[in-house]
């Protein structure tokens, strides 16, 4: 018989770059009994956004961050919206260039992430902020 679970997890970032979600997604989705289904993972926001990348070598988050910078500059005489700031627009443009969301299939109780992937919320703007993620899971 077919199930749901969700709930809605806070992240506090630390400014631009990348907090990892995967032990807390992991953690959460062997507490609903749901040995295999779908669960899909959203960001409520529009300047961060989520991604599924290596999570053994840090370098790897370092050069996306870095080629991001290079790609979306931060120069305010290139927008009109600066309403938050000059990081504002540009974590717009990045998060727009990225996902909202993620679907991760569950396998035995487990997100079915390859052997070097790993979950992670991608902060486009400076200073820190909390941000809501939303999980929801069904399967059976």
């Amino acid at each position: 018989m077919m199930r749901q679970a969700r709930t809605r997890i806070q992240i506090a970032t630390r400014g631009k770059g990348f907090t990892d979600l995967g032990p807390q997604i992991a953690a959460w989705v062997a507490g609903q009994g749901i040995r295999d289904g779908l669960l899909t993972v959203f960001c409520r926001h529009t300047s961060a956004s989520l991604i599924i990348q290596e999570n053994a070598d840090p370098d790897v988050l370092r050069d996306l961050e870095a080629f991001f910078l290079r790609l979306v500059r931060e120069d305010p005489a290139l927008y009109r919206h600066r309403d938050e700031g000059p990081d504002d627009m540009p974590a717009h443009i990045r998060a727009a260039l990225t996902n909202a969301s993620l679907s991760i299939p569950v396998e035995a109780g487990r997100p079915g992430l390859g052997t070097w992937q790993g979950v992670f919320l991608f902060e486009h703007r400076d200073a820190p902020h909390r941000r809501d993620i939303a999980l929801h899971l069904i399967g059976e």
